[in-house]
């Protein structure tokens, strides 16, 4: 392989690069190229070049291919919606811990996670009782200082450096049982409850 140059395609001449968008789609639907080029009598090969963004499609191929994917062909030529939170901007947000600072660091429009910064001072937590989430997994990393996490069945101590995952609808609480030291995490909900 060596001296050999690897071409990378370019978009087509309208200047829209929608191949990856649709092997994504394709992809997190579980098809194979030949699923697609099979649902919807286009070739194998020109799927597989659409892909690469090496060809223009119609707009007939272009519809046939976003039904079989789920999507709307409209959603290929969006811009990717982004969200930028600079140090210390969260949205100040309180979910009824106490001595608890928390920033909320996903739009509020993000449905798929949620982010979340929580400074605790020593003594704070999510509270004595046990709480829920409607939240299928729920994912805690502790960036400094200890944080206690209670479930309905063990207290797990976390450090510095340390991460838990548990499926947020499990019964549990948290606290920063230190007296002295503030404990510094950040909170990882999916989808956002």
């Amino acid at each position: 392989m060596a001296g050999q140059v690897r071409r990378v395609a370019q978009p087509p001449a309208s200047g829209a690069a929608i191949g990856g968008r649709l092997r994504a789609a394709r992809q997190a639907r579980g098809l194979t190229l030949q699923q697609v080029a099979d649902a919807t009598t286009l070739n194998k090969g020109f799927i597989s070049r659409l892909e690469r963004d090496e060809v223009s499609p119609s707009v007939a191929s272009l519809v046939a291919i976003c039904e079989v994917l789920g999507i709307r062909v409209g959603e290929l030529f969006e811009p990717p919606a982004t969200s930028l939170v600079r140090a210390g901007e969260g949205r100040p947000i309180n979910f009824g811990g106490t001595r608890v600072s928390e920033l909320l660091l996903t739009p509020g429009t993000q449905n798929h996670l949620q982010v979340i910064h929580s400074t605790v001072e020593p003594g704070g937590g999510g509270g004595d009782e046990l709480y829920t989430l409607d939240c299928e997994v729920e994912f805690v990393y502790v960036i400094r200082g200890r944080l206690e996490l209670r479930l309905s069945d063990e207290t797990v101590q976390l450090g510095a450096g340390d991460a838990f995952t548990f499926p947020g609808r499990e019964p549990h609480t948290w606290s920063n049982t230190a007296e002295a030291d503030e404990c510094e995490v950040v909170w990882v909900l999916a989808p956002a409850p």
